[in-house]
């Protein structure tokens, strides 16, 4: 059981369990917007990935297998049979993973601007190794035109800088195992073995996991469901108030 995962417990205690899962080269702050309508109805479990913030990288390749993993060592740490989850992007996929591998330990999973597949393998076997070449500054500077519309670029300046500022000041090698471990993780064939409820938000304007890649997790994931927000990447920070209660709607089962 790995205990050196960085996380954080908040919210309601005695309420329903919620693990909230984040991008990659984000930390738990990610989720600040969400996090006062999420308290009132959740004992919410924040935790950095690996790589990310002070959670350390394994000694082997990091897989996703290991990142979900690492929520149910949270889970049983906790004493907790079964959580609700929240998580976007690699998040989402460590959601999906969960959906597929331990559907005993989630109650009802919101999965967010992700696919079953994200990108290609090429695509992030190059980016791994231009981080690992270069640090994180290039990456960080192009991350704005992914995450965000123009319009929100505009209107939430301060918004996106501290987002790009936190990627720049994360750990290299972190990011770039998480690379490899995205190159490598391929849910496609799996997804009608995913049988908990699941929503699957998906941007509107996202051209990393598209409407398409949503659109084909909820044909093919049994008990799945899809709301498209007016956003790019980033989801949660760019329609914040929509993003949670359709979260807390949809964990609550008062769709």
């Amino acid at each position: 059981m790995n205990m050196d995962i960085e996380y954080r417990l908040d919210g309601r205690a005695g309420a329903p369990l919620l693990v909230l899962s984040n991008s990659l080269g984000t930390t738990f702050d990610m989720w600040q917007a969400q996090l006062p309508t999420w308290y009132e109805h959740f004992h919410v479990l924040h935790y950095n990935q690996r790589g990310h913030g002070a959670t350390p990288l394994p000694r082997t390749p990091l897989q996703l297998e290991t990142l979900g993993n690492d929520v149910i060592a949270l889970l049983d740490r906790l004493d907790a049979p079964s959580a609700h989850f929240c998580g976007i992007s690699m998040g989402g996929l460590t959601g999906l993973w969960l959906n597929r591998y331990h559907p005993q330990r989630i109650d009802r999973l919101v999965v967010a601007n992700t696919a079953a597949r994200i990108g290609s393998s090429e695509g992030w076997q190059q980016r791994a190794q231009q981080v690992r070449n270069q640090g994180l500054a290039a990456i960080a500077a192009a991350s704005p035109s992914r995450w965000f519309t123009e319009d929100f670029l505009q209107r939430s300046p301060q918004r996106v800088a501290a987002l790009v500022d936190g990627l720049a000041a994360g750990n290299a090698a972190g990011y770039a195992a998480c690379c490899d471990a995205l190159a490598q993780a391929d849910l496609r064939d799996q997804t009608r073995q995913m049988t908990r409820p699941m929503l699957v938000i998906a941007g509107e304007h996202d051209p990393v996991t598209t409407v398409a890649d949503a659109e084909f997790l909820v044909a093919n994931a049994p008990c799945a469901k899809l709301k498209v927000l007016p956003a790019s990447h980033i989801s949660n920070v760019a329609c914040a108030e929509m993003f949670g209660q359709s979260v807390v709607d949809f964990l609550t089962d008062k769709e």
